[in-house]
């Protein structure tokens, strides 16, 4: 058993709309495919990864280092102690050789897609689905069948205006959700209240409305807009100022009386040890919200997660970043709190499979083998396929 060949490619993610930070108008992202020697149904089994949207394609790790170290290794170092299956314990330390600790950024997102091919390689050798998978070796077997969903959206788009905000929402209404998610912090104060009570005439209640301020914001300005939303009761206030200030997030928790939400730009075991030590964030309202495509894969996610159980936070308080069928299966396998969609952005990668139905906010998790990209037709046909074929 053994890995033949690992191809990768630049996806684009471009797009008119923005965040309180970035724009996406040059966004892109690492595709990698794993092809094994492995033979199911007749045809070799092949692993699929790609990073979450908001950060860049990662090639020239992937080509001049990652890719290398994994082709040149004894196949056999790869692999579990009974020869059957990668272990990707192995081929992520492999993947690590000569890396020094620390620096935990952009390195992070080329391994984050491989180790998710890893896993997706896994579970189809198994001839499982990949939420099973982790049920199995991380939660005792037990799963959830159905997973609370929300999408991300409400972004600042000059096209779209405040009606157009309203529409988007009234579409993820009829759509099935219940829970939704929009921008803030790259507008005045007033504007983004404004914004805000157009959102909550559509969801009927703040408890069904978070907002997201991807981190713009300083302390001062993360406590106006604290003081200006508690009135509405809202569901979480995400990102509200740098993921690694500890020191402001824990002043902001020491005054904001909404659920705050981060985590999703913290990429490491060490610095999410830190973020739960000396962040301030309250185990009984806050929302842990680590992206596994981006840190490391979900390999340390799922470590991280592990880390938080003995610090005393409940599974239920995560919900990973990310938008697409891996941050499903950690939530549905580990019984964790929820997971985010992209059912109209970061096409084809964002959402999931093509007959996934949106119930009363929860999806049902399907049985396709592996991570299941290929019940996405577009993202499969369109990308993956012919990445894998050459």
């Amino acid at each position: 058993m053994r890995i033949v060949e690992i191809r990768e490619m630049t996806a684009s993610l471009s797009s008119t709309m923005r965040n309180a930070f970035i724009d996406f108008s040059k966004m892109t992202l690492s595709v990698v495919a794993v092809i094994t020697d492995v033979v199911r149904d007749g045809k070799p089994v092949v692993g699929y990864g790609f990073n979450s949207n908001g950060r860049y394609a990662q090639g020239g790790v992937l080509r001049e280092r990652l890719i290398p170290r994994l082709l040149e290794a004894d196949p056999e170092s790869l692999l579990d102690e009974a020869g059957t299956n990668f272990d990707p314990v192995r081929v992520h330390s492999c993947m690590m050789t000569n890396e020094k600790p620390g620096g935990h950024g952009e390195r992070a997102f080329a391994v984050g897609a491989l180790d998710a091919a890893i896993w997706d390689a896994v579970a189809k050798i198994e001839e499982k689905s990949l939420h099973q998978i982790f049920a199995e070796r991380f939660n005792g077997g037990a799963f959830d069948e159905a997973v609370r969903v929300y999408p991300g959206g409400g972004y600042y788009d000059p096209e779209k205006g405040t009606d157009g905000l309203k529409a988007e929402m009234q579409g993820y209404r009829d759509a099935g959700y219940t829970l939704m998610k929009m921008k803030i912090g790259g507008a005045p104060l007033d504007d983004d209240m404004r914004r805000i009570e157009a959102a909550l005439e559509v969801t009927g209640g703040g408890e069904f409305l978070a907002v997201d301020a991807n981190a713009a914001l300083d302390l001062d300005r993360a406590t106006a807009y604290a003081g200006a939303m508690s009135q509405y009761g809202l569901a979480w206030f995400e990102e509200p100022v740098d993921p690694l200030d500890y020191e402001a997030h824990a002043e902001l928790a020491k005054v904001c009386t909404m659920p705050l939400a981060t985590a999703e730009n913290v990429f490491s075991l060490i610095d999410a040890k830190n973020l739960l030590q000396y962040g301030g964030l309250r185990r009984d309202r806050d929302w842990l919200q680590f992206d596994p495509s981006l840190c490391y894969g979900p390999s340390e996610f799922i470590a991280i997660v592990k880390m938080a159980d003995e610090m005393g936070w409940a599974r239920r308080r995560h919900g990973p970043h990310g938008g697409q069928q891996l941050g499903l299966a950690l939530a549905a396998g580990l019984q964790l709190g929820g997971t985010e969609t992209y059912p109209l952005v970061f096409q084809p990668f964002g959402g999931f499979g093509d007959d996934v139905v949106i119930e009363d906010g929860m999806v049902r998790v399907p049985n396709a083998p592996g991570l299941g990209v290929e019940t996405k037709s577009e993202l499969y046909n369109t990308v993956l396929k012919p990445l894998a074929q050459g």
